[in-house]
């Protein structure tokens, strides 16, 4: 800080890092500042020297990609269906006219926790075999299934909102709009999917297993809610190789479903905070509190960064690393990051 109170600038200019010319830099006291926005970013060759593995090519690898989903779910139902029908023998219940179509269709209802309890198993290896593929699907749904279910949702919501949207497909405005109502856009088509995932449930137990339109509703509701209360299931060999595409569908939908309700409810929770917090009337508690050098006077950065906390969207504990990064950065200790700062760190 400058011996005069004069605050430097947040910015200086980086093409110019003689220590001499600071004075130049300084801003006046009592005229306006002006903070420049930063130069363009760097180019494209620029960008690969300097970072060889981008951002995105890193966070990739985070979650599972689509083509593994299937290789994990395919592994899983080739796995369960051979294992359990090994041991149909062991197993006591409904079975229909298939073996293979029972196996695959208890280890579809294990692989979801629906549990109908129509099949089950009887013998003690049976059943120490039904635990262990409880225990692998219930992680395979909660962080496979789910990606290729966001997947769906991802291509689908694009569509939803070009029909809203139709005669602004070209504004930036509606660019703007998708990106701020993105939760509320998922939601509308997993609630869309929801319909017509309940729909398609419905109408095949009605037209195959001969169910009534309540019980059937009935049966649609216990299955995708996983609670498979057990006096109504899939009987027939046909219904049994339905739902075992069915109940994998439908019981990630609705989970899909409740988790982007819960996200939409906390995201309007955070507007309404972030509209009390940017309209809300600032007193001299608040300046007193933003100014983090205590020369009091509040820059506006400073004034930026105490928004930023009141939002919730960093703490001061990140603060306190990225001025601790800085005061690494500024070799000179001038208290402004320049070139020479960067060849000083360079050369030792």
């Amino acid at each position: 800080m400058a011996e005069d109170g004069a605050k430097q600038p947040l910015l200086p200019a980086v093409g110019d890092p003689d220590p001499a010319n600071a004075e130049q830099r300084k801003p006046r006291l009592g005229g306006p500042r002006s903070f420049r926005r930063c130069r363009t970013a760097l180019s494209s060759d620029a960008a690969q020297e300097s970072f060889p593995v981008a951002p995105k090519e890193q966070l990739r690898g985070a979650r599972p990609r689509f083509w593994l989903v299937g290789v994990l779910l395919l592994a899983y139902l080739l796995a369960g269906t051979t294992a359990f029908y090994l041991v149909m023998d062991h197993m006591s219940g409904d079975r229909s006219s298939s073996r293979a179509l029972d196996a695959l269709y208890f280890c579809v209802v294990t692989m979801t926790t629906v549990g109908y309890g129509d099949i089950v198993p009887s013998s003690d290896g049976a059943k120490l075999l039904a635990c262990a593929f409880a225990f692998a699907g219930v992680g395979l749904v909660g962080a496979v299934l789910s990606k290729a279910a966001d997947y769906i949702v991802e291509k689908q919501e694009a569509l939803v909102f070009r029909a809203i949207h139709l005669r602004r497909a070209g504004d930036r405005k509606a660019l703007r709009d998708m990106e701020a109502n993105k939760v509320r856009y998922k939601l509308y088509t997993s609630a869309a999917l929801l319909a017509v995932v309940l729909a398609s449930g419905m109408a095949f137990l009605v037209a195959v297993e001969g169910m009534r339109p309540i019980d059937a509703f009935y049966c649609v509701c216990a299955t995708v809610t996983t609670l498979g209360y057990g006096d109504r299931s899939f009987a027939t060999a046909g219904g049994r190789a339905f739902a075992a595409a069915w109940i994998t569908v439908s019981t990630v939908v609705v989970a899909l479903f409740f988790l982007y309700a819960a996200e939409l409810g906390a995201e309007q929770r955070q507007k309404a905070l972030a509209r009390w917090v940017l309209t809300r009337r600032t007193t001299s508690n608040d300046l007193e509190a933003a100014d983090m050098d205590g020369d009091h006077q509040v820059s506006a950065a400073e004034f930026a960064l105490y928004k930023l906390k009141e939002l919730g969207k960093i703490s001061q504990e990140e603060i306190a690393e990225i001025l601790e990064e800085f005061q690494e950065l500024d070799a000179d200790r001038s208290g402004a990051l320049t070139i020479h700062d960067l060849a000083i760190l360079g050369s030792g």
